[in-house]
């Protein structure tokens, strides 16, 4: 099984596939409607305080 990774604001292809967010937070300014998530995976998206000690 192949994963392509991409980011949220890159326009949707016929390849793409399944589309799956891994992230605590939601990505701001996009609506669910536009992203067309296939899911949103926030249990194995970094912690809350391995983000901010990465200064996100």
């Amino acid at each position: 099984m192949a994963f392509k990774i991409k980011r949220v604001t890159e326009p949707l292809t016929k390849a793409d596939g399944a589309r799956i967010l891994i992230d605590r937070l939601w990505p701001r300014g996009q609506s669910k409607a536009k992203l067309q998530l296939t899911a949103w995976v926030r249990d194995i998206a970094p912690s809350t305080e391995l983000r901010q000690w990465f200064g996100h």
